[in-house]
């Protein structure tokens, strides 16, 4: 078994991050989700079918939870549906380089998956003096 990977963003973040990370590895070792949640859309609506792709994902290790923006509506969702029962840790402020961090160390249990998504974000910040 492994652990789940569910991306709770604004719409079209979650899964075009999906769609590259897929394209640049080619398969992702994890079971792997995008639930995008719209603008205007009532939390307690969205609840049940965020729920669902929680379960999805989940093989029993548990779901790392990957939000875009601490604080809003996604991650609020999320705050959620990690309270429903599944074993869940969330990260916010997802990017490609967390994503694919994550990915790559497939092999982790759901409690050291959150330390290394935050320093897939952290080192894929780069700042580039080329002029």
């Amino acid at each position: 078994m492994s652990v789940g990977i569910l991306l709770v963003t604004h719409p079209g973040i979650g899964s075009a991050l999906v769609e590259v990370a897929t394209r640049l590895l080619r398969q992702l070792p994890l079971k792997t989700e995008a639930f995008e949640l719209g603008f205007d859309v009532d939390l307690d609506i969205a609840l049940p079918q965020a729920s669902a792709a929680l379960r999805r994902v989940d093989s029993g290790d548990g779901v790392l939870v990957l939000t875009d923006l601490y604080g809003a509506s996604p991650s609020n969702l999320a705050a959620q549906v990690a309270r429903l029962g599944t074993p869940v840790r969330r990260v916010s402020s997802l990017n490609l380089p967390m994503l694919l961090r994550v990915m790559n160390y497939a092999e982790l249990p759901l409690d050291e998956l959150p330390a290394v998504a935050a320093a897939g974000a952290r080192n894929g910040a780069i700042l580039d003096d080329a002029r």
